[in-house]
């Protein structure tokens, strides 16, 4: 039996993507997330608390949240988990934890469908644009481009 390191969030964009290109030419974007809980305390009195997510998409999902992410904009964040460390320039270790974004899914569009964005998933072509608000998953792992024709919406 394999472990699971899945997570899966709902919130708003709280800055624009920042992308950038490592060594190897890949990209990744990196933007946080803030999601909100709310409950009465014993008291019945309404709390609110609200955490923040780092967030790290790479290859052609990081172009798509460069393009087309900003500040503000509902999503969903389905990915897993990773801790990463590292010395401060006073030699104290720090960590960060994130995370990986496998698949992204825009919550806030026009038309009040959802748009889906995942490398691993294969096109949706069984549905008709008619019978359905929901657009078709974008095979991401295959495309060489990101053509403005050939997204969605």
């Amino acid at each position: 039996m394999s472990d699971l390191n899945k997570t899966m969030i709902i919130g708003r964009l709280t800055r624009d993507p920042e992308s950038r290109n490592i060594p190897t030419g890949q990209l990744v974007s990196s933007f946080s997330v803030a999601t909100n809980r709310t409950w009465k305390d014993q008291s019945g009195a309404k709390q609110e608390k609200t955490e923040f997510h780092n967030v790290v998409a790479w290859g052609k999902l990081a172009e798509i949240c460069k393009q087309y992410l900003s500040k503000g904009k509902k999503v969903f964040i389905e990915g897993r988990l990773q801790t990463r460390s590292w010395d401060d320039q006073n030699g104290q270790k720090k960590y960060k934890t994130e995370i990986i974004a496998e698949n992204m899914q825009m919550l806030d569009n026009v038309s009040g469908g959802a748009n889906n964005f995942s490398p691993n998933t294969s096109p949706n072509t069984s549905q008709k644009e008619e019978d359905s608000n929901e657009l078709p998953m974008i095979d991401l792992e295959n495309e060489e481009e990101i053509n403005i024709e050939d997204v969605p919406f």
